[in-house]
This record gives C-alpha cells, sequence and structure tokens, in this order.
C-alpha cells in the first residue's frame, strides 16, 4: 500500500511528499485507515521509531476545524525534546494545508510566550504534562473543545513520575472526546488508564506485545568490572563510523565516561540532569547534525530524544529497570534500518542480562571484545575505502599539484600509500600493538538460571520484606541497603525480585540475620519494614519452605 491509496488529502500528500514519504509503516499502515474512517479509541503497541506520530497525526490533521480556534487535539509526550519533535513533525505534514496553527508547551520556556500563543488561538497543542498542568491551574488553557486526546510514549510518562499530572489533565476535558494512547510497552499502569479513561478501545499491536525491536542485533561482551571502560573504547574503534547513544547508569557516571572520552580524543559529549536547558539544546543540536558522534548519557535525560539513523545503542550499565532495556534499544534500528546494541557486562551481572533477554524476548549473542589486531584491520580498510571514494574537487587542488609532484618524484606508488596510510594509521598501530586481552575465560551459563552467578562455596538466604514498586523502590536501592545494613562492601547479592508491595533478595547467608535484624529497625517513607528469612515468595504470598512442601500461609503484604 501507498499513502496515495489511504485517502489522505491532496494538502497532506503534498506535505509528506516532499519528506519522502511513499510507503506507510506497519503501524501507520493499521492506524490512519481506522482513524479516517471512524472515530473511536485506540491503544497502539509498537517500539520506538516505527512511525506513530505519522501514524496518528495524519488522520488527526485531516479532521481539524480550521473555523475553530480553540485545542481539538491534545497530544501529551514525556519530554521537551519530544513535544518539540511532534509539532516539527505536525508542521510539516500539514506545510499544504492552510492557517493551520500548532503550538507547544513545555517547561523550561517562557510560559508567558506560551500563553500569548494560546491567547491567539490554536487548533494543536502539543504539551509535557507538568507545563500544561500548570497552565491548567492557572486557566491559561481551555480543554472543553478537545475532540482526540493522544498519549504518546505513555509508558515513559508513566515512568517518569507523571501519574498524577496525566489523571488531573483527563479529568479536565470532556467524556465525549477520543483517546489514542501509544507506547513501546503494556504495563499494568497503561491498563488501569485505558480501563478508566478509555471507551471500548480497539488494540493494534506491531511485532510482539513488550518485545525489543527484531532488526537491532544484540550483543555482549564480558569484561572485569575495572576494565570497562577499556572495552568502551575498543567498541568505538572497531565501528569506525559509529553515531550512537552510550547508556550509563548515573549522572556521576555519565560525567566521567564522556570527559575520559573527550579527554582520549573522542567526537562525545554528556547529557543528563546537571544541564542547563540551553546547554541540552546545545547538546542535542550538535548529535542531532552529527557533529558529534558518541552521546554519553543516563535513562532519564534521554527520555524521549527523537534522533534517527543511530547506528549503535551502548549499555556502559544496565539499565536498573529490565524494560528500559527496550527504550533505550528502541533508539536504533528504526524506520527498516539494521541497528546493533551493545552491553558491556561482568561476571555479576550476566544473571541480570539473561533477565533482560527474557522480558525482551531477544537473544543476545556473547562475542569477544575486539582485539587489538581486529580493530587496526576496520581502521584501515574504513580509511581506504574512504579515501577510494573521496571525490577530489580538482580545481581546487590542482594549484598545488605541481610541487606535490616534484616532492615525491623519488618515491615508487607503493612508497607514497604506505606512508600515507602509516600517518594516518600510526595512532591505532601504536596504541593496540601490545593490548591485553579483556575478555572473562567463562563457560556459557544455562539460560533457565536468571540469578547472578555465585562464588563457589557461599549459600544463599532469600529475605523477604514488605517494601515495592508502590514505594518506588528500585534495585539499586536494594543493593544499597543490603551493603549498608551489612557492612559489607563484598557481600554477595544474588536474585532481587521487586513486585508490588514487597520484594525479595538474595544476600549471603552468614549475613542474612544481621541484615534482616537491622531491616527491622528501618522506617521507609513512613512505613515500618518488616523482613522475614526463607521464604518463598509468589507476588501475592508466601511460604515458609522450612514447614514442607506446601507450607503455612503467611500474611499478605
Amino acid at each position: 500500500m501507498l499513502f496515495t491509496e489511504m485517502g489522505l488529502s491532496s494538502g497532506i500528500l503534498e506535505g509528506i511528499s516532499e519528506l519522502g514519504f511513499v510507503e506507510p509503516t506497519p503501524i501507520q499502515e493499521k492506524v490512519i485507515p481506522i482513524l479516517l474512517e471512524e472515530e473511536r479509541d485506540i491503544i497502539g503497541l509498537a517500539q520506538t521509531g516505527t512511525g506513530k506520530t505519522a501514524a496518528f497525526g495524519l488522520p488527526l490533521l485531516e479532521k481539524i476545524d480550521l473555523s475553530n480556534f480553540f485545542p481539538q487535539l491534545l497530544i501529551l509526550s514525556p519530554t521537551r525534546e519530544l513535544c518539540m519533535q511532534i509539532t516539527r513533525d505536525l508542521e510539516q505534514f500539514s506545510k499544504y494545508v492552510g492557517k493551520l496553527k500548532i503550538t507547544s508547551v513545555y517547561g523550561g520556556a517562557s510560559i508567558d510566550q506560551q500563553i500569548s500563543a494560546l491567547k491567539r488561538g490554536v487548533h494543536i497543542v502539543v504539551a509535557t504534562p507538568g507545563r500544561l498542568r500548570d497552565l491548567i491551574s492557572r486557566r491559561r488553557i481551555v480543554l472543553t473543545e478537545v475532540r482526540t486526546l493522544v498519549l504518546d510514549e505513555a509508558d515513559e510518562m508513566l515512568k517518569m513520575g507523571f501519574r498524577e499530572e496525566v489523571d488531573e489533565i483527563l479529568k479536565e476535558t470532556t467524556s465525549k472526546k477520543h483517546t489514542l494512547l501509544f507506547s513501546a510497552t503494556m504495563g499494568p499502569d497503561i491498563s488501569q488508564i485505558a480501563r478508566n479513561y478509555m471507551h471500548n478501545p480497539l488494540e493494534v499491536t506491531v511485532g510482539k506485545k513488550n518485545a525489543g525491536a527484531e532488526n537491532v542485533h544484540h550483543i555482549y561482551h564480558m569484561v572485569q568490572a575495572k576494565d570497562r571502560y577499556m572495552a568502551l573504547k575498543r567498541v568505538v574503534d572497531y565501528y569506525p563510523d559509529i553515531y550512537g547513544i552510550v547508556f550509563c547508569r548515573t549522572r556521576q557516571d555519565t560525567k566521567d565516561v564522556a570527559s575520559a572520552l573527550m579527554k582520549d580524543g573522542y567526537n562525545a559529549e554528556a547529557l543528563h540532569g546537571d544541564l542547563t536547558q540551553s546547554q541540552r539544546d546545545y547538546v542535542m543540536q550538535k548529535f542531532r547534525e552529527r557533529n558529534l558522534s558518541i552521546l554519553v548519557a543516563t535513562d532519564v535525560a534521554a527520555r524521549g530524544l527523537d534522533v534517527n539513523n543511530l547506528t549503535h545503542v551502548i549499555n556502559y550499565n544496565l539499565p536498573e529497570d529490565n524494560e528500559n532495556y527496550n527504550h533505550r534499544t528502541g533508539r536504533t534500528g528504526r524506520a527498516g534500518k539494521d541497528g546493533t546494541a551493545v552491553s558491556i557486562i561482568n561476571m555479576k551481572e550476566k544473571g541480570r542480562l539473561f533477565q533482560i533477554e527474557k522480558t525482551v524476548r531477544q537473544k543476545f549473542e556473547q562475542k569477544p571484545v575486539p582485539a587489538g589486531r581486529e580493530i587496526c584491520e576496520r581502521q584501515l580498510y574504513h580509511m581506504v575505502n574512504k579515501m577510494s571514494s573521496f571525490e577530489v574537487k580538482h580545481e581546487e587542488i590542482d594549484p598545488y599539484m605541481k610541487r606535490v609532484y616534484k616532492q615525491l618524484e623519488d618515491l615508487s606508488k607503493e612508497e607514497i600509500i604506505k606512508r600515507f596510510v602509516a600517518v594516518e594509521f600510526d595512532r591505532f598501530l601504536d596504541y593496540y600493538k601490545n593490548a591485553a586481552d579483556l575478555n572473562i575465560k567463562d563457560k556459557p551459563a544455562e539460560r533457565g538460571d536468571n540469578r547472578p552467578a555465585m562464588k563457589k562455596g557461599r549459600s544463599m538466604s532469600r529475605i523477604l520484606f514488605n517494601l515495592g514498586k508502590g514505594k518506588g523502590l528500585s534495585k539499586r536501592e536494594v543493593i544499597d541497603m543490603v551493603v549498608n545494613l551489612s557492612g559489607q562492601k563484598g557481600i554477595e547479592i544474588g536474585q532481587i525480585e521487586i513486585f508490588k508491595r514487597a520484594s525479595t533478595v538474595e544476600v549471603e547467608k552468614k549475613f542474612a540475620r544481621q541484615v534482616i535484624r537491622e531491616m527491622n529497625q528501618l522506617n521507609y517513607q513512613g512505613i515500618r519494614v518488616e523482613a522475614e528469612e526463607n521464604y518463598e515468595f509468589t507476588g501475592n504470598d508466601f511460604r515458609d519452605r522450612s514447614k514442607g512442601p506446601r507450607g503455612q500461609k503467611k500474611k499478605r503484604y
């Protein structure tokens, strides 16, 4: 099917033709005809970068009443960057539609200018939840005329803590509107929004639900923790044309890794929460224009980024939440192109990686960290290929060639080539001349075992305690809690499971009683912590395994 066969107006077709749109993506092919023919609620599940903006944008643009200068279409997005990207896309789609007014409202920009734009009259508002709630509380925006509400990247919005804002905004709109919810994953919070605010929604899924993009190749390298940065450099050097994002767990890691890469001569910069909005915009502009080849970022800073043609996503640290792996890697392999996701892990993280593999339903391939010789070969052949395909501007270079020929007349063609290659290539040859092997020699683990590898001879105890997702508990906080309460930096920590109201963590048996004793002294966000040992938790209740196979039922958390 072609866009010209979908029933779109001539103005829309002219706009998207200028952008090079010919054939719709799978999500566009499914959603556009539905929205053109009827008005109904839709849940669209598709990975980041599959063309969701055009899927809802093109048909909804057709339904705007240009004579009514009140917001008729409201689009909520999790971040300023995505908000601006959606606005740019809609403006390009509707370039030949007439005097259509689109306004974006988001934090970090002048609210007075945004209020002025709303006063002049708009047809479409693209907003972040926080700024829109601010405008509602000031009574500077009227949502009673909104016919369609779109929640784009809804899972990201909820993970970023915008649940309360989204609920308030939805209550401000009329019940007669239609709601479209687009998300990469279908979690419990998304399902609850669908139940509370949508009317008989049609679910449209592209690919497997909650699965990663199929055209992304997932690989991992296993190294000692101390060699993680050296492995990152080798990965970057192995891909001479890399244009990608390196994900780190914390702001400090982001700063440290970006600083080290820049010091070592790489074209990289950091994106993190300590940057001002103007600094953030400057970095992103450089990255979008490919004046940067590597962006080092945290999950929070990179949420909602819409950057095309990324070749690689590198997980310098694994994400805290397994589902975040999908959001990270969904930024490459877009628009039918192939992408590569590389994870650099140590032995303790192998179990976590296997958990992620199950969550995203993708097979990961373990590969050795590229050796020095391999890197040198890749760089050499890349340079030669670049040289052979380089277009010479004869009118600019010819005036200098007579003197060049004179200086090189005593050298053979082969010698000239060798010397030019050496000038460009000596840096890699010198650096990797005696490069060590960074790989850990490891026997493959069974895929059914999703626990981190334990040191031989250490027995583990499982601890159950009454804190969970409802209190925003993360695995990193559990690890920090166990380390601090045990007083042992080297304590072995096994599988961690976080449920809605409770969690379990495996710790070395000899420290379990101390950790439990200290946990029971804690007060966490107003809750008195209760911890117990040796229970098998099912998500609803737990059984004391020491009482026998059927066990004694305990109270629920």
